[in-house]
């Protein structure tokens, strides 16, 4: 006799079905299945982990990179000649891109959590697709136009680390449910062994990667040097036209101690302020002289400069996005700024007892000045009347002249030399960028009491960990941030941070043997409980076996447990008694 229960309705499951929908539009549940993922979905499975790995580093380096987006800017000007902030698109397709291949991530974890066959759908793999191609051109196009942006990745670590490494362990530990309960449910020895061998390899390498993690922050607060000197890069640019008296005015509200700037002599010997090779970024050349828009600053001549305004384009530009901050009366100064001279900007120093080092830029061979340059420098820093000693005298030729000719100036370089090196030529003072001194140089130099200045240090983190590494001064855009910092963001002690990586480890290791131990105590009660004793036929609804009707809302399975000992009727039977073939799984016609 064959026993029936009843029918059995389902309701709708939205979130699965949400979740299977949205990565492989298999939004019915006759379209879901428990089978193995196939190799082809395998494959996309793993280039979309590698997607996902490739962006979530390139979103890094762009967060980190913001300390040096206007010397991106910069870069991206003298290739197009036109100033746009190149940042922007950039930062906009990197988020979402990252955003997406991240939530599809999500997804790919619910179907495994979820025991559901992986099927990525072929709109999802464009995307994917899109997203890889895209980011591994940017990351090709950025090596190749400014490659010493990628020394920011392990320098930030050194701020960044620790709490990385406690979010990545928490992430992998977070995968132990998923891993358990893929080990658990699988019958297969040799998935159970590679599932494992491969988690625990990811696992143990996180509990003993702090052995590897260094920061110039993890130290005794007591030896912590005084804080950095801050010197004003052209100024203070984040709130005025760069290297313009009101932009040095405005760094000396923000209690910088020095300036930084580049100076080029004019065509009748006068020295002036200027970064770039032409007067195109940041003059009104283009209304003033037109037809001289792409000479080199060096070929006019100081009445010539005087009659360009250097200030307007910072309001039409807004190339630190900071005029809106502004006040009405400021924006009138700022509109209002000439080319400064090297003359005006000493005498500004000497007033206020702040020092300066500039980079000299030698006139092409043409010039008129070509060979007086020097003496054309040395003339203006006399008649400035500033005190020789906050003069920091950068140039390399000629230094034997200089000393001669003005013996109180501070003899600087801009060439990374060993300190040995440096005191033999007398140099004092050493100019570098911030990614070419490490943090044991920087020691060096400072033991070897040789004045350190790195630049360009705009954000709070980079200065906190050249604060704890102990350079002398820091060369920044942004004197009115760095002002806000009084303290490193974080300081630790070698003690304190042995703990928390210790105590970090322990819970996680805790926390993952117990889940391995719940879930397989799960699977071993659901397994004696008798569900899997008998071998019941059940009759499900397929992709190919649909009713007429599409207005039903609700699905029906009818499950049959048969009694061998009593000769059960066959599936067979029951499919005719539906109006299926069970062999074709076609509807009879009637």
């Amino acid at each position: 006799m064959v026993k029936h229960q009843p029918l059995q309705v389902y309701e709708r499951q939205l979130c699965l079905s949400c979740i299977t929908g949205i990565y492989g539009c298999r939004w019915k549940r006759y379209q879901r299945s428990h089978d193995d993922t196939t190799k082809w979905e395998l494959l996309w499975s793993f280039i979309l982990l590698f997607t996902f790995c490739l962006l979530l580093v390139w979103f890094y380096f762009w967060w980190e990179a913001h300390n040096d987006y206007s010397e991106f800017n910069w870069f991206l000007y003298n290739r197009s000649g036109e100033w746009s902030d190149g940042t922007v698109p950039i930062l906009a397709t990197t988020a979402a891109g990252f955003t997406y291949i991240s939530f599809l991530m999500v997804l790919a974890l619910c179907h495994i959590a979820l025991r559901q066959q992986l099927n990525l759908h072929w709109l999802h793999k464009i995307g994917v697709t899109a997203a890889l191609l895209t980011t591994i051109v940017g990351v090709i196009s950025v090596n190749q136009t400014w490659g010493q942006e990628w020394d920011i990745v392990p320098i930030s670590l050194q701020a960044t680390g620790p709490f990385l490494h406690i979010g990545a362990l928490a992430a992998v530990t977070a995968l132990s449910w998923i891993v358990a309960g893929q080990v658990a449910r699988t019958e297969k020895t040799k998935f159970q062994v590679v599932v494992m061998v491969l988690y625990l390899s990811v696992l143990l390498g996180l509990y003993v990667v702090p052995v590897y993690i260094t920061s110039p922050c993890i130290m005794d607060p007591t030896t912590l040097r005084t804080r950095p000197n801050v010197i004003g890069h052209h100024g203070a640019p984040m709130l005025a036209p760069e290297n313009t008296l009101w932009s040095f005015q405005r760094a000396l509200q923000m209690n910088v101690t020095g300036f930084e700037t580049d100076v080029v002599v004019s065509l009748d010997g006068v020295p002036f302020l200027m970064h770039d090779r032409t007067l195109r970024r940041t003059t009104d050349i283009g209304k003033v002289f037109p037809d001289r828009q792409m000479e080199e600053a060096s070929f006019f001549n100081w009445t010539d400069l005087q009659q360009l305004n250097a200030g307007q384009w910072f309001l039409k530009n807004d190339p630190f996005w900071t005029v809106h901050t502004l006040s009405s009366n400021e924006k009138h100064l700022i509109a209002n700024q000439s080319v400064c001279s090297l003359e005006q900007l000493l005498k500004l120093a000497s007033y206020h007892n702040s020092s300066v080092i500039f980079r000299l830029s030698r006139p092409p061979l043409e010039h008129p000045r070509y060979q007086s340059w020097i003496n054309d420098t040395l003339q203006a820093v006399q008649q400035s009347g500033v005190p020789q000693s906050l003069v920091m005298w950068t140039p390399d030729e000629y230094r034997a002249q200089v000393r001669q000719l003005a013996p109180g100036l501070v003899q600087a370089s801009v060439e990374k030399l060993s300190p040995q090196t440096l005191h033999q030529h007398g140099i004092r003072r050493l100019l570098l960028r911030y990614n070419q001194a490490s943090t044991q140089e920087i020691r060096d130099y400072s033991e070897s009491q040789i004045n350190l200045t790195l630049y360009t240090v705009n954000e709070p983190w980079l200065y906190s960990v050249l604060w704890c590494s102990g350079v002398s001064s820091v060369s920044s855009e942004a004197p009115n941030i760095l002002k806000k910092v009084p303290y490193p963001i974080w300081l630790m002690r070698p003690d304190e941070y042995r703990l928390m990586w210790v105590s970090a480890d322990l819970i996680s290791f805790a926390v993952v043997i117990g889940i391995f131990i719940f879930q397989s105590y799960h699977m071993i009660r659901y397994r004696m409980s008798g569900m899997r004793s008998y071998n019941p036929e059940q009759i499900m609804l397929s992709a190919a076996v649909r009713r007429s009707s599409r207005d039903i809302n609700v699905m029906k399975e009818k499950l049959i447990f048969s009694e061998v000992s009593n000769g059960v009727g066959s599936a067979e039977e029951l499919y005719a008694d539906n109006g299926y073939d069970y062999y074709t799984n076609q509807a009879i016609s009637q």
